[in-house]
């Protein structure tokens, strides 16, 4: 009897490889699903074109596929496993757009695969294509791989597939990735201003107190003799000196204070208390409240309207919420919401969210429009965003100007008033 080398995927996603006795190919991929895999690539042995287990652990024989032997390579490094969310954003796009146009969603599956540029999504749509093929629901496919599908796209899509509007849901899945995306890069161009001011001040005060204040130093030495400076220039000599001598125990202090802070922010309670400090930054902190406030509404909002029920879509909301703060909020609606009780007590008693989100989505329960007055009160703190985006950079711009004009200044002055001095004497002796 033939034998057929395979690769295929467990329930869970991990890859296995093996080879398998069939009278043909399509017999081998039937064992295969029978015994609860989902093959990737069937080749007979001797054919060629078959993708090949790594060279280091071959994959051995095996009577039946009932126990494929697993694939176990070595540890890499810098591996990419996950995908941009502008690749994911234009694929629910295309694929929602191939679906309303009527075709089947295995055939918009493999219609995507084979464009498909990047290539960890290409063989994750292909992956999905063979667990659809081999009986599976698209949800269930889609859970395999959760680095790539989050809870939120996940349960959007089962929803769907219950309610019969999977080309519905995924147009929706589609804008809340692009209005999502389209907040981030908002708030992400705003911070990224005065970081970058930030950090040329650094280097520039770093160059200056290197390179250009010893020489000075020297010049004075040479011209004004044991003559004092003046207090301003004392003091920058001063700090030139010091970066001098101190530069590894400055930059290993600074290197030990990012390593305790990404310590203390990754821990339960740090988590909280950073995400707390970061909502009352001044000019930021009303910023990031607003962009967390939409993407919570926003995202609440999609779920609900897709059909997904209130307590898993708050479950699922509170696990993408982007905040400590407005998380905790979250689990006390859900709390309160299991308990039979109205969504808006908790969120008033939070503290966090501002009197408008609360008077609409009172509205909204008592209406029964709480979707709709979600997604209103989404596309409201949208425009609240770029408000904020507009006149923090307005704000922002002088702002790091006169700062950087101070510390370059301060330094300049500083050097240039024992110069004064020096430019006098020698006008008197002349």
């Amino acid at each position: 009897m033939p034998k057929f080398n395979y690769v295929a995927l467990d329930a869970r996603g991990t890859e296995s490889a093996g080879v398998v006795e069939a009278a043909s190919s399509n017999e081998a991929i039937s064992q295969l699903r029978q015994a609860g895999y989902f093959p990737t690539s069937v080749v007979e042995e001797g054919k060629g074109g078959a993708r090949k287990a790594p060279a280091k652990k071959a994959a051995k024989a095996i009577p039946s596929a009932s126990a494929p032997s697993k694939k176990s390579g070595g540890i890499v490094l810098f591996a990419k496993k996950t995908v941009k969310s502008k690749t994911l954003m234009v694929f629910t796009r295309q694929l929602a757009t191939l679906i309303d146009a009527g075709l089947p969603l295995l055939r918009g599956l493999t219609v995507l695969a084979k464009q498909e540029k990047d290539p960890i999504l290409k063989t994750t749509i292909n992956q999905l294509a063979d667990s659809v093929q081999g009986g599976n629901t698209f949800s269930e496919s889609l859970a395999q791989h959760p680095k790539i599908f989050n809870k939120l796209y996940i349960n959007m899509v089962k929803a769907g597939e219950l309610g019969g509007v999977l080309e519905l849901v995924l147009n929706r899945l589609a804008e809340f990735q692009e209005k999502a995306q389209k907040i981030a890069n908002k708030v992400k161009s705003a911070m990224a201003y005065p970081v970058i001011v930030l950090v040329i001040a650094v280097l520039i005060m770093w160059f200056l107190l290197v390179f250009i204040v010893p020489k000075f130093e020297q010049i004075f030495k040479d011209m004004l003799g044991n003559k004092p400076l003046p207090e301003l220039t004392q003091i920058v000599i001063g700090i030139s000196k010091t970066v001098q001598d101190n530069f590894m125990t400055i930059a290993g202090t600074l290197v030990a204070a990012i390593i305790v802070y990404n310590l203390f922010a990754s821990s339960a309670a740090g988590r909280v208390i950073m995400d707390r400090v970061k909502l009352h930054v001044p000019m930021l902190g009303d910023l990031l409240r607003k962009s967390s406030i939409s993407r919570f509404t926003r995202t609440l909002g999609t779920l609900v309207e897709s059909g997904v029920p209130i307590l898993q879509a708050l479950t699922i909301t509170k696990d993408t919420a982007g905040n400590a703060v407005i998380s905790d909020a979250i689990s006390k609606v859900h709390d309160a919401v299991k308990e039979g009780e109205s969504i808006v007590a908790p969120l008033e008693a939070s503290g966090v969210f501002p009197p408008l989100v609360i008077s609409m989505i009172d509205v909204g329960e008592e209406t029964g429009q709480l979707p709709a007055m979600l997604l209103k009160v989404a596309d409201v703190f949208d425009d609240e965003v770029d408000n904020a985006v507009a006149s923090l950079t307005s704000m922002l711009e002088p702002l790091m100007i006169v700062v950087l004009a101070l510390i370059v200044g301060s330094i300049v002055i500083a050097l240039f008033m024992p110069l004064i001095s020096i430019i006098q004497e020698m006008q008197n002796q002349s």
